[in-house]
């Protein structure tokens, strides 16, 4: 694996990044969108940046997943369908992203964050109540494994808000189910792309390393409150993070100094 050169402040700072990340990941998802711009912040080029994103980033779906688990919400045999899709698509996206130019990257990346942020300010709350389902789960997880899983390993930032919102609208789970549902489906996607950019040489393990073991402590402590208390007061909270997240990476690729 490559290495890169960073601060012990700097990694200081990924390792709380990473921490935030993965209690906001665990409870609404969109834990990337703070993961990724700091990464990037911290000077990883565009592929060393993706493929890092999801190492740490594994560490922290994993650790949900298995709380989730182990608390009843979610089976994972059952989601077996949605498991094979989503690594099919996830390779797809994977293989595709690594094939695009680091500079066109370094531009498109702030416009895709930037698109996720309206959406997730303007999008609609997820329900907090069981619904009747509006499509046959092996339909949804054909569809949706495919679709969301490419998109994942093709970038990733809000992968865990289109995954349970999806799940709410269209299979009928109430917000807790949901939301454990969607952390297997985020592993399954994680350790796939993490699969492919470690073979494209595209992983960086220290910060990687580092950001993961912030993720297991924040998704620990999400994961528990949702299922406790649900997710919604975290809403406020994740979207101050993400303007200023966002904030910080257009200021650092198009106001900074040129490469």
């Amino acid at each position: 694996m490559p290495t890169f050169p960073l601060t012990t402040a700097t990694l200081a700072l990924l390792g709380a990044a990473g921490l935030a990340a993965g209690f906001v990941d665990s409870i609404a998802g969109g834990g990337g969108i703070i993961t990724l711009p700091a990464l990037l912040a911290a000077g990883l080029p565009p592929h060393l940046a993706l493929g890092t994103n999801k190492l740490q980033s594994s560490f922290g779906s994993c650790t949900a997943m298995l709380h989730y688990r182990h608390g009843g919400l979610v089976s994972v045999r059952r989601t077996a369908p949605g498991i094979v899709w989503t690594f099919v698509g996830a390779a797809a996206g994977t293989l595709a992203i690594q094939r695009v130019s680091p500079g066109l990257l370094r531009h498109v990346i702030p416009a895709l964050l930037l698109a996720i942020f309206v959406y997730m300010l303007v999008s609609p709350r997820v329900a907090a109540e069981a619904r009747r389902a509006r499509m046959r789960p092996a339909v949804f997880y054909l569809a949706f494994g495919l679709g969301i899983g490419f998109y994942d390993g093709f970038f990733g930032p809000g992968t865990g808000s289109f995954w349970a919102i999806a799940f709410v609208a269209l299979l009928g789970l109430d917000l807790a189910a949901a939301t454990a549902h969607t952390k297997v489906m985020n592993f399954v996607s994680n350790a796939t792309a993490l699969a492919f950019f470690a073979l494209g040489g595209n992983v960086v393990l220290l910060p990687g390393l580092v950001m993961g073991a912030g993720e297991v402590v924040g998704a620990l402590a999400g994961s528990r409150l949702v299922m406790l208390r649900g997710a919604r007061f975290v809403r406020v909270f994740f979207l101050i993070v993400v303007a200023l997240t966002l904030a910080r990476l257009v200021q650092t690729t198009y106001l900074g100094p040129r490469p």
